[in-house]
């Protein structure tokens, strides 16, 4: 199967750019275009009052897309110098992660999806969850998980 679009999903940790070093990689050997996306989401406060807490939402909001959209734009620029052809970048904002990766997936007509995972286990894969493997168990494309070499979690 020749993947021709790949789906590029990184965050702010530095396993997403071990999944950069895969991506491109692949893109350079299969002459893919790659989309590098991000997504902004706000997690939810439960019992505060928002009113108190919009003006500090929305601050978060702006810096947040501001670090991911300079992060995008670096790593565009850094697969391009190294020669991948195409590189687009995308920001999803206000979904759950998963969804906003499958979504754009779809969206964009991807052939895969590659993303890092940070490697987490036991009690804290169970507490904080996982991106990757939810976007593992519901995406219909190949997925393409690059793990984390240390696992500090214990």
């Amino acid at each position: 199967m020749s993947y021709q679009h790949i789906l590029l999903a990184v965050d702010d940790s530095p396993i997403s750019y071990a999944a950069v070093e895969h991506a491109e990689k692949l893109a350079l050997a299969l002459n893919s275009k790659i989309t590098v996306m991000s997504v902004i989401a706000v997690d939810p406060f439960k019992g505060v009052d928002f009113y108190k807490v919009a003006p500090a939402v929305t601050q978060y909001l702006f810096e947040a897309e501001k670090n991911a959209l300079g992060r995008l734009k670096d790593i565009q620029e850094t697969l391009i110098h190294h020669g991948v052809s195409t590189v687009e970048t995308k920001v999803i904002r206000e979904l759950p992660p998963a969804t906003g990766i499958l979504e754009a997936a779809d969206e964009l007509g991807a052939d895969i999806i590659i993303m890092g995972s940070h490697g987490r286990t036991g009690f804290k894969k169970f507490f904080l969850g996982s991106v990757a493997q939810e976007v593992l168990a519901i995406s219909p494309l190949p997925v393409l998980i690059i793990k984390s070499a240390q696992h500090t979690d214990s």
